[in-house]
C-alpha cells in the first residue's frame, strides 16, 4: 500500500435500532472498489459488520447491491476515492442489520416457491 488512506461512512444497525453512521479510515489504493475497502473494514476493524457478496465471476452475482453517497450500485464495481464517501444499505428493501438486506422479492414466499417446483 501506498500509505494513503480513505474515509468511508458505514451505515450500522439493525431491525428495530436506530441507524448509525461510523466512520473508518481505511488503505487507499487507486482502482480499490468499495467492497475491497469494506472487507478490509471487516478483516482489520470491525469483525460483526454485516455485509453481502459473493463474487465470482466479474459481477456475475449481483449480492453487493448498496446505495453509495446516494446512488445504488454494486458495492465491487464503485470505485474507493480518496475523498470521503458514505455507504448504507438499499433504502427500499427490508432491513436485516448493516448493509444486508432482503433480497428476496417481496411478494415471493418460499411456499410459493416451492409450489411452482411442484407444477414442473
Amino acid at each position: 500500500m501506498t500509505g494513503k488512506t480513505a474515509d468511508i461512512h458505514v451505515q450500522r444497525g439493525g431491525i428495530g435500532e436506530e441507524p448509525e453512521l461510523v466512520t473508518y479510515n481505511v488503505p487507499y489504493q487507486d482502482g480499490m472498489s468499495v467492497l475491497d475497502a469494506l472487507i478490509w473494514i471487516r478483516a482489520h476493524e470491525e469483525p460483526s459488520l454485516a455485509i453481502r457478496y459473493s463474487c465470482l465471476n466479474a459481477n456475475a452475482c449481483k449480492e453487493c447491491m448498496i446505495e453509495v453517497d446516494g446512488k445504488v450500485d454494486y458495492a465491487c464495481i464503485v470505485r474507493l476515492t480518496d475523498t470521503p464517501q458514505t455507504i448504507r444499505p438499499l433504502a427500499n428493501k427490508r432491513l436485516i442489520r448493516d448493509l444486508v438486506t432482503d433480497i428476496v422479492p417481496p411478494k415471493e414466499t418460499l411456499a410459493q416457491a416451492l409450489e411452482s417446483s411442484d407444477r414442473t
